[in-house]
Protein backbone atom coordinates (compact mmCIF):
# COMPACT_ATOMS: atom_id res chain seq x y z
CA UNK A 1 0.00 0.00 0.00
CA UNK A 2 1.40 3.38 -0.98
CA UNK A 3 1.71 6.27 1.44
CA UNK A 4 -1.03 8.17 -0.37
CA UNK A 5 -3.41 5.22 -0.19
CA UNK A 6 -2.65 4.76 3.49
CA UNK A 7 -3.15 8.42 4.36
CA UNK A 8 -6.04 9.35 2.14
CA UNK A 9 -8.04 6.19 1.41
CA UNK A 10 -7.44 6.07 -2.34
CA UNK A 11 -10.00 4.21 -4.44
CA UNK A 12 -10.03 3.94 -8.20
CA UNK A 13 -12.48 3.39 -11.01
CA UNK A 14 -12.06 2.98 -14.74
CA UNK A 15 -14.64 3.77 -17.37
CA UNK A 16 -14.57 4.13 -21.11
CA UNK A 17 -15.09 7.64 -22.41
CA UNK A 18 -14.19 8.62 -25.95
CA UNK A 19 -12.33 5.37 -26.43
CA UNK A 20 -9.99 5.44 -23.46
CA UNK A 21 -10.01 4.65 -19.77
CA UNK A 22 -10.06 7.31 -17.10
CA UNK A 23 -9.09 6.61 -13.51
CA UNK A 24 -10.98 8.41 -10.74
CA UNK A 25 -9.15 8.53 -7.44
CA UNK A 26 -11.13 9.46 -4.35
CA UNK A 27 -9.06 11.32 -1.76
CA UNK A 28 -9.55 13.56 1.26
CA UNK A 29 -7.85 16.68 2.48
CA UNK A 30 -6.58 16.88 6.05
CA UNK A 31 -9.87 18.63 6.94
CA UNK A 32 -11.97 15.86 5.40
CA UNK A 33 -12.85 17.69 2.19
CA UNK A 34 -13.58 15.09 -0.50
CA UNK A 35 -11.37 15.23 -3.58
CA UNK A 36 -11.93 13.38 -6.85
CA UNK A 37 -8.82 13.25 -9.00
CA UNK A 38 -8.24 12.20 -12.59
CA UNK A 39 -4.53 12.22 -13.41
CA UNK A 40 -3.69 13.16 -16.99
CA UNK A 41 -0.03 13.86 -17.63
CA UNK A 42 -0.26 14.25 -21.40
CA UNK A 43 -0.29 18.06 -21.13
CA UNK A 44 1.22 20.38 -18.46
CA UNK A 45 -2.22 21.65 -17.49
CA UNK A 46 -4.62 21.33 -14.53
CA UNK A 47 -8.35 21.96 -14.22
CA UNK A 48 -9.85 22.35 -10.75
CA UNK A 49 -13.46 22.70 -9.66
CA UNK A 50 -14.62 23.46 -6.10
CA UNK A 51 -18.29 23.08 -5.27
CA UNK A 52 -19.94 24.43 -2.13
CA UNK A 53 -23.25 22.95 -1.06
CA UNK A 54 -26.05 25.32 -0.12
CA UNK A 55 -25.83 27.96 -2.81
CA UNK A 56 -27.96 31.07 -2.88
CA UNK A 57 -30.91 29.22 -1.35
CA UNK A 58 -29.20 29.28 2.05
CA UNK A 59 -28.96 33.05 2.36
CA UNK A 60 -31.39 35.07 4.52
CA UNK A 61 -34.33 36.08 2.37
CA UNK A 62 -34.17 39.69 3.56
CA UNK A 63 -30.65 39.76 2.04
CA UNK A 64 -31.72 38.12 -1.23
CA UNK A 65 -28.97 38.46 -3.81
CA UNK A 66 -26.10 38.83 -1.36
CA UNK A 67 -24.45 35.51 -2.24
CA UNK A 68 -24.60 36.15 -5.97
CA UNK A 69 -23.14 39.63 -5.51
CA UNK A 70 -20.46 38.30 -3.17
CA UNK A 71 -19.37 35.65 -5.69
CA UNK A 72 -19.17 38.31 -8.39
CA UNK A 73 -16.73 40.28 -6.23
CA UNK A 74 -14.22 37.54 -5.41
CA UNK A 75 -12.02 38.40 -8.39
CA UNK A 76 -12.39 42.15 -7.84
CA UNK A 77 -9.36 42.36 -5.60
CA UNK A 78 -7.90 40.16 -2.87
CA UNK A 79 -5.20 40.58 -0.24
CA UNK A 80 -2.81 43.32 -1.32
CA UNK A 81 -4.12 43.34 -4.90
CA UNK A 82 -6.90 45.60 -6.09
CA UNK A 83 -9.14 44.52 -8.98
CA UNK A 84 -6.64 45.58 -11.67
CA UNK A 85 -3.72 44.06 -9.82
CA UNK A 86 -5.55 40.76 -9.37
CA UNK A 87 -6.46 40.60 -13.06
CA UNK A 88 -2.92 41.46 -14.15
CA UNK A 89 -1.36 38.82 -11.91
CA UNK A 90 -3.79 36.17 -13.15
CA UNK A 91 -2.99 37.03 -16.77
CA UNK A 92 0.75 36.85 -16.10
CA UNK A 93 0.22 33.33 -14.76
CA UNK A 94 -1.83 32.37 -17.84
CA UNK A 95 -4.50 31.17 -15.44
CA UNK A 96 -8.27 31.50 -15.62
CA UNK A 97 -10.67 31.54 -12.67
CA UNK A 98 -14.44 31.36 -12.54
CA UNK A 99 -16.88 32.11 -9.72
CA UNK A 100 -20.54 31.12 -10.13
CA UNK A 101 -23.62 31.11 -7.92
CA UNK A 102 -26.52 28.68 -8.30
CA UNK A 103 -29.60 27.97 -6.23
CA UNK A 104 -28.20 24.82 -4.62
CA UNK A 105 -24.44 25.30 -4.92
CA UNK A 106 -21.57 27.67 -5.54
CA UNK A 107 -18.75 26.93 -7.95
CA UNK A 108 -15.15 28.07 -8.08
CA UNK A 109 -13.11 26.90 -11.06
CA UNK A 110 -9.50 27.29 -12.10
CA UNK A 111 -7.42 26.36 -15.13
CA UNK A 112 -3.64 26.75 -14.91
CA UNK A 113 -0.30 25.45 -16.21
CA UNK A 114 1.58 22.89 -14.15
CA UNK A 115 4.66 25.13 -13.94
CA UNK A 116 2.50 27.90 -12.44
CA UNK A 117 0.43 25.67 -10.16
CA UNK A 118 1.76 26.97 -6.84
CA UNK A 119 1.42 30.64 -7.77
CA UNK A 120 -2.00 30.11 -9.36
CA UNK A 121 -3.32 28.33 -6.28
CA UNK A 122 -1.93 31.06 -4.04
CA UNK A 123 -3.71 33.73 -6.07
CA UNK A 124 -6.97 31.76 -6.13
CA UNK A 125 -6.63 31.17 -2.39
CA UNK A 126 -6.38 34.92 -1.80
CA UNK A 127 -9.70 35.44 -3.58
CA UNK A 128 -11.36 32.82 -1.36
CA UNK A 129 -9.92 33.71 2.03
CA UNK A 130 -9.12 37.43 1.70
CA UNK A 131 -11.40 39.17 -0.81
CA UNK A 132 -11.20 42.93 -0.44
CA UNK A 133 -14.80 43.98 -1.14
CA UNK A 134 -13.61 47.48 -2.00
CA UNK A 135 -16.49 49.93 -2.16
CA UNK A 136 -15.82 50.99 -5.74
CA UNK A 137 -15.87 47.35 -6.83
CA UNK A 138 -19.09 46.74 -4.89
CA UNK A 139 -20.81 49.62 -6.66
CA UNK A 140 -19.55 48.54 -10.08
CA UNK A 141 -20.71 44.91 -9.75
CA UNK A 142 -23.94 45.98 -8.00
CA UNK A 143 -24.73 48.18 -11.02
CA UNK A 144 -24.19 45.20 -13.34
CA UNK A 145 -26.61 43.09 -11.33
CA UNK A 146 -29.18 45.88 -11.25
CA UNK A 147 -28.96 46.25 -15.02
CA UNK A 148 -29.56 42.53 -15.40
CA UNK A 149 -32.58 42.68 -13.08
CA UNK A 150 -34.10 45.58 -15.03
CA UNK A 151 -33.55 43.76 -18.29
CA UNK A 152 -35.25 40.59 -17.05
CA UNK A 153 -38.24 42.57 -15.81
CA UNK A 154 -38.98 43.40 -19.47
CA UNK A 155 -38.18 40.01 -21.01
CA UNK A 156 -41.19 37.78 -21.64
CA UNK A 157 -39.29 34.55 -21.10
CA UNK A 158 -37.84 35.74 -17.81
CA UNK A 159 -41.25 36.97 -16.70
CA UNK A 160 -42.66 33.54 -17.50
CA UNK A 161 -39.92 31.75 -15.57
CA UNK A 162 -40.29 33.86 -12.45
CA UNK A 163 -44.07 33.87 -12.60
CA UNK A 164 -43.90 30.08 -12.67
CA UNK A 165 -41.35 29.89 -9.86
CA UNK A 166 -43.19 32.38 -7.69
CA UNK A 167 -46.45 30.52 -8.15
CA UNK A 168 -45.05 27.04 -7.59
CA UNK A 169 -42.52 27.69 -4.83
CA UNK A 170 -44.05 30.60 -2.95
CA UNK A 171 -41.81 31.73 -0.09
CA UNK A 172 -39.19 29.04 -0.67
CA UNK A 173 -35.92 30.48 -2.05
CA UNK A 174 -36.65 28.79 -5.38
CA UNK A 175 -39.57 31.19 -5.73
CA UNK A 176 -37.39 34.29 -6.14
CA UNK A 177 -34.39 35.22 -8.25
CA UNK A 178 -30.98 34.54 -6.76
CA UNK A 179 -30.00 37.99 -8.05
CA UNK A 180 -32.41 39.53 -5.56
CA UNK A 181 -34.54 42.58 -6.26
CA UNK A 182 -33.56 46.18 -6.87
CA UNK A 183 -34.56 46.87 -3.27
CA UNK A 184 -32.59 44.04 -1.63
CA UNK A 185 -29.52 44.55 -3.83
CA UNK A 186 -29.55 48.28 -3.27
CA UNK A 187 -29.57 47.85 0.50
CA UNK A 188 -26.62 45.46 0.73
CA UNK A 189 -23.55 46.73 2.59
CA UNK A 190 -19.91 45.71 2.72
CA UNK A 191 -20.64 44.09 6.08
CA UNK A 192 -23.41 42.00 4.48
CA UNK A 193 -21.00 40.78 1.82
CA UNK A 194 -18.34 39.85 4.36
CA UNK A 195 -20.93 37.93 6.38
CA UNK A 196 -22.09 36.08 3.24
CA UNK A 197 -18.51 35.22 2.35
CA UNK A 198 -17.90 33.77 5.79
CA UNK A 199 -21.12 31.75 5.74
CA UNK A 200 -21.18 30.46 2.15
CA UNK A 201 -17.57 29.35 1.58
CA UNK A 202 -16.88 26.87 4.34
CA UNK A 203 -14.94 23.61 4.60
CA UNK A 204 -17.92 21.54 5.72
CA UNK A 205 -19.74 22.32 2.46
CA UNK A 206 -16.79 22.01 0.07
CA UNK A 207 -15.98 19.26 -2.41
CA UNK A 208 -13.27 19.28 -5.07
CA UNK A 209 -12.50 17.68 -8.43
CA UNK A 210 -9.12 17.97 -10.13
CA UNK A 211 -8.20 16.77 -13.62
CA UNK A 212 -4.78 17.05 -15.19
CA UNK A 213 -1.05 16.98 -14.60
CA UNK A 214 -0.98 16.42 -10.85
CA UNK A 215 -0.40 13.41 -8.61
CA UNK A 216 -2.61 12.28 -5.74
CA UNK A 217 -0.26 13.60 -3.09
CA UNK A 218 0.11 16.92 -4.91
CA UNK A 219 -3.67 17.18 -5.23
CA UNK A 220 -4.20 16.76 -1.50
CA UNK A 221 -1.51 19.33 -0.70
CA UNK A 222 -3.05 21.70 -3.23
CA UNK A 223 -6.49 21.48 -1.62
CA UNK A 224 -5.04 21.84 1.87
CA UNK A 225 -3.33 25.02 0.73
CA UNK A 226 -6.36 26.36 -1.16
CA UNK A 227 -9.14 25.71 1.34
CA UNK A 228 -7.44 25.08 4.67
CA UNK A 229 -8.03 28.61 5.99
CA UNK A 230 -11.75 28.76 5.20
CA UNK A 231 -14.21 28.71 8.13
CA UNK A 232 -14.96 25.22 9.40
CA UNK A 233 -18.76 25.42 9.21
CA UNK A 234 -21.52 27.64 7.88
CA UNK A 235 -23.78 29.73 10.08
CA UNK A 236 -26.51 29.48 7.43
CA UNK A 237 -28.78 26.41 7.62
CA UNK A 238 -29.63 24.52 4.47
CA UNK A 239 -33.17 25.12 3.15
CA UNK A 240 -36.13 22.86 3.81
CA UNK A 241 -37.88 20.93 1.08
CA UNK A 242 -40.10 23.17 -1.02
CA UNK A 243 -43.81 23.12 -0.21
CA UNK A 244 -45.17 23.16 -3.75
CA UNK A 245 -48.32 25.02 -4.78
CA UNK A 246 -49.44 23.01 -7.79
CA UNK A 247 -53.13 23.71 -8.21
CA UNK A 248 -54.11 22.49 -11.67
CA UNK A 249 -55.40 24.84 -14.32
CA UNK A 250 -54.31 27.88 -16.32
CA UNK A 251 -52.88 31.06 -14.80
CA UNK A 252 -52.48 34.07 -17.09
CA UNK A 253 -49.93 36.84 -16.59
CA UNK A 254 -50.89 39.78 -18.80
CA UNK A 255 -48.14 40.84 -21.18
CA UNK A 256 -48.84 42.94 -24.31
CA UNK A 257 -47.45 40.83 -27.15
CA UNK A 258 -48.96 38.84 -30.04
CA UNK A 259 -47.39 35.60 -28.78
CA UNK A 260 -47.71 33.87 -25.42
CA UNK A 261 -45.05 31.90 -23.55
CA UNK A 262 -46.45 28.85 -21.77
CA UNK A 263 -44.84 26.90 -18.93
CA UNK A 264 -46.52 23.75 -17.68
CA UNK A 265 -45.94 20.79 -15.40
CA UNK A 266 -46.62 19.08 -12.12
CA UNK A 267 -44.87 17.06 -9.41
CA UNK A 268 -41.89 15.04 -10.64
CA UNK A 269 -39.61 12.30 -9.35
CA UNK A 270 -36.52 12.25 -7.16
CA UNK A 271 -33.21 11.26 -8.76
CA UNK A 272 -32.75 8.61 -6.08
CA UNK A 273 -36.11 6.98 -6.83
CA UNK A 274 -35.86 3.44 -8.25
CA UNK A 275 -38.02 4.57 -11.17
CA UNK A 276 -35.93 7.60 -12.06
CA UNK A 277 -34.22 6.12 -15.12
CA UNK A 278 -37.52 4.91 -16.51
CA UNK A 279 -38.81 8.47 -16.01
CA UNK A 280 -35.61 9.74 -17.66
CA UNK A 281 -36.40 7.72 -20.79
CA UNK A 282 -40.07 8.70 -20.57
CA UNK A 283 -39.16 12.38 -20.64
CA UNK A 284 -37.25 11.98 -23.91
CA UNK A 285 -40.29 10.31 -25.47
CA UNK A 286 -42.64 12.94 -24.08
CA UNK A 287 -40.82 16.15 -24.94
CA UNK A 288 -37.11 16.04 -24.25
CA UNK A 289 -34.03 15.85 -26.33
CA UNK A 290 -34.96 15.61 -30.01
CA UNK A 291 -37.52 16.38 -32.71
CA UNK A 292 -39.11 12.92 -32.55
CA UNK A 293 -40.86 13.31 -29.21
CA UNK A 294 -44.64 13.17 -28.82
CA UNK A 295 -45.22 16.83 -28.01
CA UNK A 296 -43.07 18.06 -30.90
CA UNK A 297 -44.91 15.75 -33.27
CA UNK A 298 -48.37 16.83 -32.13
CA UNK A 299 -47.75 20.54 -31.58
CA UNK A 300 -45.32 21.37 -34.36
CA UNK A 301 -45.32 18.71 -37.06
CA UNK A 302 -49.05 17.95 -37.21
CA UNK A 303 -50.57 21.31 -36.28
CA UNK A 304 -47.91 24.00 -36.65
CA UNK A 305 -48.79 25.46 -33.25
CA UNK A 306 -45.23 26.20 -32.16
CA UNK A 307 -41.68 26.26 -33.42
CA UNK A 308 -40.49 24.09 -30.57
CA UNK A 309 -41.47 22.52 -27.26
CA UNK A 310 -39.38 20.88 -24.59
CA UNK A 311 -39.83 19.06 -21.30
CA UNK A 312 -37.43 18.11 -18.55
CA UNK A 313 -37.24 16.35 -15.22
CA UNK A 314 -36.51 19.36 -13.03
CA UNK A 315 -35.18 17.31 -10.12
CA UNK A 316 -33.52 19.73 -7.75
CA UNK A 317 -32.22 19.26 -4.25
CA UNK A 318 -35.36 20.59 -2.55
CA UNK A 319 -38.07 19.88 -5.11
CA UNK A 320 -38.92 17.56 -8.00
CA UNK A 321 -40.99 18.63 -10.99
CA UNK A 322 -41.60 17.57 -14.56
CA UNK A 323 -41.90 20.78 -16.57
CA UNK A 324 -42.27 21.96 -20.15
CA UNK A 325 -42.24 25.15 -22.18
CA UNK A 326 -43.34 26.44 -25.57
CA UNK A 327 -44.58 29.62 -27.24
CA UNK A 328 -47.46 30.15 -29.62
CA UNK A 329 -49.72 32.86 -31.03
CA UNK A 330 -52.28 34.21 -28.59
CA UNK A 331 -55.20 32.89 -30.62
CA UNK A 332 -53.77 29.35 -30.59
CA UNK A 333 -52.95 29.03 -26.89
CA UNK A 334 -56.18 27.25 -25.96
CA UNK A 335 -55.75 24.67 -28.72
CA UNK A 336 -52.10 24.08 -27.81
CA UNK A 337 -52.91 23.55 -24.15
CA UNK A 338 -55.52 20.95 -25.06
CA UNK A 339 -52.99 19.13 -27.23
CA UNK A 340 -50.54 19.01 -24.32
CA UNK A 341 -53.24 17.59 -22.07
CA UNK A 342 -54.18 14.99 -24.71
CA UNK A 343 -50.57 13.83 -25.11
CA UNK A 344 -50.13 13.66 -21.35
CA UNK A 345 -53.27 11.61 -20.95
CA UNK A 346 -52.55 9.31 -23.91
CA UNK A 347 -49.10 8.28 -22.65
CA UNK A 348 -50.41 7.76 -19.12
CA UNK A 349 -53.29 5.58 -20.34
CA UNK A 350 -51.77 3.78 -23.31
CA UNK A 351 -48.05 3.75 -22.58
CA UNK A 352 -45.21 3.88 -25.08
CA UNK A 353 -43.88 1.69 -27.86
CA UNK A 354 -40.72 -0.40 -27.93
CA UNK A 355 -39.46 1.68 -30.86
CA UNK A 356 -39.88 4.91 -28.89
CA UNK A 357 -37.99 3.45 -25.94
CA UNK A 358 -35.14 2.18 -28.13
CA UNK A 359 -34.75 5.54 -29.87
CA UNK A 360 -34.80 7.39 -26.54
CA UNK A 361 -32.16 5.09 -25.08
CA UNK A 362 -29.95 5.50 -28.14
CA UNK A 363 -30.20 9.27 -27.80
CA UNK A 364 -29.38 9.26 -24.09
CA UNK A 365 -26.49 6.80 -24.21
CA UNK A 366 -24.93 8.14 -27.39
CA UNK A 367 -24.71 11.72 -26.19
CA UNK A 368 -23.31 10.92 -22.74
CA UNK A 369 -19.63 10.23 -23.55
CA UNK A 370 -19.43 13.46 -25.56
CA UNK A 371 -19.71 15.44 -22.33
CA UNK A 372 -16.25 14.26 -21.25
CA UNK A 373 -14.35 16.19 -23.90
CA UNK A 374 -11.84 18.14 -21.84
CA UNK A 375 -10.24 18.43 -18.45
CA UNK A 376 -12.34 21.40 -17.42
CA UNK A 377 -15.63 19.77 -18.36
CA UNK A 378 -14.66 16.52 -16.63
CA UNK A 379 -13.78 18.40 -13.42
CA UNK A 380 -17.12 20.20 -13.52
CA UNK A 381 -19.05 16.98 -14.09
CA UNK A 382 -17.29 15.19 -11.23
CA UNK A 383 -17.97 18.00 -8.77
CA UNK A 384 -21.59 18.06 -9.89
CA UNK A 385 -21.81 14.35 -9.16
CA UNK A 386 -20.43 14.91 -5.69
CA UNK A 387 -22.98 17.64 -5.03
CA UNK A 388 -25.74 15.27 -6.16
CA UNK A 389 -24.50 12.58 -3.77
CA UNK A 390 -23.50 10.18 -6.53
CA UNK A 391 -20.68 7.67 -6.29
CA UNK A 392 -17.77 7.66 -8.78
CA UNK A 393 -19.18 4.43 -10.21
CA UNK A 394 -22.08 6.39 -11.69
CA UNK A 395 -20.09 7.39 -14.77
CA UNK A 396 -19.42 3.72 -15.45
CA UNK A 397 -22.96 2.41 -14.92
CA UNK A 398 -25.08 5.35 -16.07
CA UNK A 399 -25.59 4.04 -19.60
CA UNK A 400 -26.22 0.53 -18.25
CA UNK A 401 -29.01 1.94 -16.10
CA UNK A 402 -30.54 3.61 -19.13
CA UNK A 403 -30.23 0.49 -21.28
CA UNK A 404 -31.86 -1.66 -18.59
CA UNK A 405 -35.13 0.30 -18.91
CA UNK A 406 -37.89 -1.63 -20.70
CA UNK A 407 -41.04 -0.41 -22.48
CA UNK A 408 -43.02 -1.94 -19.63
CA UNK A 409 -41.01 0.11 -17.13
CA UNK A 410 -41.67 3.35 -19.00
CA UNK A 411 -45.38 2.66 -19.41
CA UNK A 412 -45.70 1.80 -15.72
CA UNK A 413 -43.90 4.96 -14.67
CA UNK A 414 -46.03 7.01 -17.07
CA UNK A 415 -49.11 5.78 -15.25
CA UNK A 416 -47.49 6.66 -11.94
CA UNK A 417 -46.00 10.05 -12.88
CA UNK A 418 -48.15 11.68 -15.55
CA UNK A 419 -51.47 13.17 -14.46
CA UNK A 420 -53.26 15.30 -17.04
CA UNK A 421 -55.66 16.49 -14.37
CA UNK A 422 -52.79 17.82 -12.26
CA UNK A 423 -51.15 19.91 -14.99
CA UNK A 424 -50.45 23.52 -14.09
CA UNK A 425 -50.10 26.08 -16.91
CA UNK A 426 -48.66 29.59 -16.54
CA UNK A 427 -49.25 31.70 -19.65
CA UNK A 428 -47.51 35.03 -20.13
CA UNK A 429 -49.16 37.01 -22.90
CA UNK A 430 -52.69 37.95 -23.92
CA UNK A 431 -54.13 34.57 -24.90
CA UNK A 432 -57.60 33.93 -26.25
CA UNK A 433 -58.92 31.44 -23.71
Amino acid sequence: MTLVKFLFGLTTLFWGVAGHAIEIQTLQSKDGIPIWLVEDHTLPFVALEVGFDGGTSSEPQEKRGVTNLMMGLLEEGAGDLDAQGFATTREELAASFGYSAYSDSLSVSARFLTDNAASSIDLLRQSLVAPRFDQDAIERVRAQVETSIRSREKDQNDIAAWSWNGTIFGKHPYGTSQDGTLETIGALTQADLKAAHKAALTKDRAMVSIVGDVTAQQAVSLVDRLLGDLPDASAWPLPNLADLTLDAGVQVVDYPTPQSVILFGHKGIDEKDDDFFAAFVLNVILGGGNFENRLMTELREKRGLTYGVGTSLASRKYSDLIVGRFATANDRVAQAIEVVRDVWRDIAENGVTADEVNRAKTYLTGAYPLRFDGNGRIAGILTGMQLQGRAPEYVDIRNDLVNAVTPQDVSRVARRLLSEGALKFVVVGQPDL
